[in-house]
């Protein structure tokens, strides 16, 4: 895999705008070690998406946990997606949104190079990391920013089993019109 976890961190350690993440972040949970999938950040919240498989870029079909990414862009707060399928060959592309300022960039994940998705796999988790930090810490006038955090972590997750779920009924439809077809057929024979 290109995405080296523990690497990450330790570079997030040595960099001076950095290192007060992990700092915190420790503070909060402990050492940070292991794995992404280890991380409370990941079994609270990023777990529980379903994942659907979706068309990757094919020379790095092996170099990267694509359900990790998946799980990553889907609970992201700073990002939004869209999983379209694909007139070609019928896979799913997964299109990734991203604002910044006035300007607005969209990208399929399987149009992305290496470089693009590892750092994806870099923001998205100090993102994580950051609003973990965040549910934990106490704001000036007392309140926790938890509740709020919490509230749009469900907001996500029933969005995306709405995606699923709508995936799963038009799929399920096309093949009962198959079916369908097919019977209509046979009975055209028939006659």
């Amino acid at each position: 895999m290109l995405f080296d976890f523990p690497a990450f961190i330790n570079e997030l350690r040595e960099k001076e705008d950095k290192k007060e993440i992990v700092e915190k972040y420790e503070k909060y949970f402990g050492k940070i070690q292991w794995d992404i999938k280890d991380q409370v950040w990941y079994t609270d919240y990023l777990s529980k998406f379903p994942t659907q498989s979706y068309l990757t870029p094919e020379d790095l079909d092996d170099d990267f946990d694509w359900d990790i990414l998946e799980k990553l862009v889907i609970g992201s707060f700073s990002s939004d997606y869209e999983l379209k399928q694909d007139n070609k060959d019928g896979g799913w592309e997964l299109y990734i949104a991203v604002k910044s300022g006035d300007q607005s960039i969209v990208k399929t994940v399987s149009e992305l190079w290496s470089f693009q998705i590892l750092r994806l796999y870099e923001i998205y988790i100090e993102e994580q990391m950051n609003l973990q930090i965040l549910m934990n810490e106490e704001s000036e006038d007392g309140e926790s920013e938890k509740e709020a955090l919490i509230s749009e972590r469900e907001v996500r997750l029933k969005k995306w089993n709405a995606v699923i779920d709508t995936m799963n009924r038009s799929q399920e439809a096309e093949a009962a019109k198959k079916d369908q077809e097919a019977a209509l057929g046979d009975l055209m024979w028939k006659l």
